[in-house]
């Protein structure tokens, strides 16, 4: 599915990197919590970085990063598993995450309406 933005598909200015992807030279990049985990030093010197958070990989395991993060993936692993709703109400309730919060994996398009609920 492209991404969408107020129902709309726009450009994806964003490279979702797995791990042994090597990063672009430029741009923002999207990279897993392990990737994070061993290589946050250089990414934060490279720009801007956003993450990607499996459905058992919980938003209090980033709490502390929040603020150099761009962008959050949600996986959603298959369309029944709502861990990742829950996960975006915890990011901007609790933890007060202002940035962009998107849905990864196996979305349908009727989820839409609740994932603009949850933030």
């Amino acid at each position: 599915m492209k991404l969408l933005k107020d129902g709309k598909p726009v450009t994806d200015d964003w490279v979702h990197l797995d791990d042994a992807d090597p990063a672009p030279a430029a741009g923002g990049v999207i990279v897993s919590l392990d990737r994070w985990r061993a290589e946050r030093d250089a990414l934060l010197k490279r720009g801007q970085v956003g993450i990607r958070l499996k459905s058992n990989e919980a938003p209090a395991e980033i709490r502390d990063d929040l603020g150099h993060f761009g962008v959050i993936a949600l996986e959603f692993p298959v369309y029944r598993d709502g861990r990742a709703f829950s996960y975006a109400r915890l990011l901007r309730e609790r933890f007060g995450y202002k940035g962009e919060l998107r849905a990864v994996g196996n979305v349908l398009f009727d989820q839409l309406a609740f994932m603009h609920r949850c933030g």
